[in-house]
């Protein structure tokens, strides 16, 4: 099972770049989720805005 975690000498830099890979991919999703919000609140203020100039 170690020899399996250090990947004949290079497990070290594998799993640290396993973990970058998922740091960034857990940033992304949460980037999205953000833009999202951010977006749905312009329209919802655009919708408020136009109904009110009709």
């Amino acid at each position: 099972m170690s020899e399996f975690f250090a990947m004949g000498g290079h497990g070290f830099y594998i799993w640290v770049s396993y973990g970058v890979t998922a740091l960034f991919m857990i940033t992304e999703v949460i980037a999205v989720i953000r833009g999202k919000r951010t977006v749905e609140k312009r329209l919802a203020r655009l919708a408020r805005t136009l109904s009110r100039s009709e």
